[in-house]
């Protein structure tokens, strides 16, 4: 079931930070984050990115990741 925190009994919060969301074969090959999809969206329009870029596509990829439909 969940893992729980054995000072709180709440729990843990790194086990919340991933959802996975399944997409067809087609569309990737390999897991990537919600942060690497909008950076490469953003680049192929030609947005420059600032200086929190990276740090949002970090907690963006932490948070939802894209897998493959054929993967586990």
């Amino acid at each position: 079931m969940t893992k729980t925190n054995e000072k709180n009994g709440s729990p843990d919060k790194a086990e919340h930070l991933h959802h996975r969301v399944r997409l067809p074969g087609f569309i990737a090959d390999e897991e990537i984050g919600l942060g690497d999809a909008v950076k490469r969206a953003t680049s192929f329009f030609g947005i420059q990115p600032c200086r929190g870029c990276a740090r949002r596509a970090a907690a963006l990829d932490r948070w939802l990741v894209f897998i493959n439909r054929r993967s586990k």
